[in-house]
């Protein structure tokens, strides 16, 4: 049985480069597994407020969806940055969303 995409192809516009790391540690103490990506995807920004000591702190952050699977060689998403708008953001949760079957139908991003 073939599953509808949740993030359908024709609705990522928004260019972005994305750069993975593992949280698999080598011996010299880089990550394991690497990927560089020039992708499509459909970009959501958010701005929260949250107070500090110095009253308060507006903090962007964001959700990118990507159609399928954009690392099948990584087992999760867990770190790394994208750049998108020309503003290098560090990846704070990834997830891989699956279908009943066990495929990826997108992948998902949360950037701050």
């Amino acid at each position: 049985m073939k599953y509808p995409c949740l993030v359908p192809k024709r609705l990522c516009k928004t260019p972005v480069h994305v750069h993975l790391e593992s949280e698999e540690i080598g011996n010299t103490g880089a990550p394991l597994h690497v990927a560089d990506l020039d992708l499509l995807c459909s970009f959501q920004d958010k701005a929260k407020t949250v107070l500090t000591a110095e009253k308060k702190l507006v903090q962007l952050t964001g959700t990118a969806l990507f159609p399928g699977d954009i690392a099948p060689d990584m087992p999760a998403l867990s770190g790394g940055t994208i750049t998108v708008y020309g503003e290098e953001r560090r990846i704070l949760q990834g997830s891989k969303n699956r279908n009943p079957d066990g495929t990826v139908n997108y992948c998902r991003l949360e950037v701050v």
